[in-house]
């Protein structure tokens, strides 16, 4: 019988992610062996929410030079409570129960690094939301 928490990591992306040591934090062990894999595993999902986020929001994001775009996506991230929560849940959806156990332990810091991941890897995929949806398809 397939258990949930082998069908989650099963999915995942099989990369490393840094160099696991017996001197790094726990935080830091936990973003290189769960949060990593987990929004890469999320990546084109990330992207069509900010898409959708753009769209809703009646944005003139095409419109912005590219500082002015990673701002924009900055700002989302960190100051839209509703759309950084939706990012969140969708991250901690992917959690096994044994990695929830250890994200609610110091979740305040692990949200600190799962948003700057998805920030920086949105970030790096900003030529894809140069052109809105309907012309990128």
């Amino acid at each position: 019988m397939t258990t949930r928490h082998n069908t989650i990591t099963a999915m995942r992306p099989a990369t490393s992610y840094g160099t696991l040591s017996e001197n790094m934090s726990s935080d830091e062990r936990f973003q290189n062996e769960t949060l990593r894999p987990v929004i890469k595993f999320q990546k084109d999902l990330f992207i069509e929410v900010l898409r959708n986020y753009i769209t809703k929001h009646k944005s003139m994001f095409y419109d912005l030079s590219t500082p002015k775009k990673v701002i924009f996506i900055e700002n989302a991230i960190q100051k839209d409570i509703k759309f950084r929560n939706s990012i969140k849940g969708m991250i901690i959806g992917q959690f096994t129960v044994d990695e929830y156990l250890t994200y609610i332990k110091n979740s305040s810091a692990l949200n600190k690094r799962m948003m700057n991941i998805v920030k920086d890897q949105l970030v790096s995929n900003i030529q894809i939301l140069d052109a809105p949806l309907a012309s990128a398809v």
